[in-house]
């Protein structure tokens, strides 16, 4: 049985006064790609910042590798192997795309695999070996999305949070996002993906959590939540 890498107990956030998250309890396995899907306000995004430390928890914990990392900075999560893509994408748009992914590598000191995981990124995303020198400010959303998630890949992460990944962008370039997302899930990277867009979330994912109001209402395999009345009616129009 896959071993537990991300565990959220009880978790309460709060901003000024507001609970904005009420108590959510959620886990991801070594190997799966789970989504947390809501409406916007929902919660989702304030759960993402709770997990990396960007927000202080009220209550709860937040387990990752068996260990509690309940007040850790980003920076202490990124070098255990704990990536998050954060929603608005956040690339160093005074930077080149090369230099943006020589960022996402900072804690590491392999040079020669750093090179070969500048590849690989590459690889993944040939429209920025076409434009490795070109500024990130000067690319568009769907490009600066794939910066944002070439950089989080250079950390080599045990798990990547993708924070609303296709909000923003053209049909075509989400078509390619949610291609991409598969393909790092298939390199054997353990995802947590929150999104609005539930249909293309649900397509993709293992394991599902529906998120309403601050709390998880729903949770499952994925195939049963996408075929589900209630899920069905309100985040997929029918």
């Amino acid at each position: 049985m896959a071993n537990t890498l991300l565990k959220v107990k009880g978790l309460k956030v709060a901003y000024g006064g507001i609970k904005a998250v009420k108590g959510v309890d959620l886990e991801v396995k070594e190997g799966e790609l789970v989504t947390l899907i809501g409406s916007n306000g929902a919660g989702k995004t304030t759960t993402m910042k709770a997990i990396t430390g960007s927000l202080p928890l009220v209550e709860g914990d937040i387990e990752y590798l068996g260990k509690s990392i309940r007040g850790m900075g980003a920076w202490d999560l990124v070098r255990q192997g704990l990536a998050m893509v954060p929603e608005g994408r956040g690339v160093f748009t005074r930077m080149t795309i090369t230099e943006n992914l020589q960022m996402g590598a900072y804690i590491r000191t392999d040079k020669a695999d750093i090179a070969s995981d500048i590849e690989m990124v590459f690889g993944i995303f040939p429209r920025l070996k076409e434009r490795k020198d070109q500024l990130a400010g000067t690319m568009s959303g769907g490009e600066q999305q794939m910066l944002a998630m070439g950089r989080a890949l250079m950390s080599r992460p045990k798990v990547l949070l993708l924070d609303e990944p296709s909000m923003g962008l053209s049909p075509i370039m989400v078509d390619k996002i949610f291609e991409v997302v598969r393909d790092v899930y298939a390199r054997g990277v353990t995802i947590l993906l929150v999104e609005q867009n539930a249909s293309r979330a649900l397509g993709i994912a293992d394991r599902g959590y529906v998120m309403e109001s601050g709390i998880v209402t729903m949770n499952g395999p994925a195939k049963d939540l996408l075929t589900d009345p209630r899920v069905r009616a309100a985040y997929l129009g029918e």
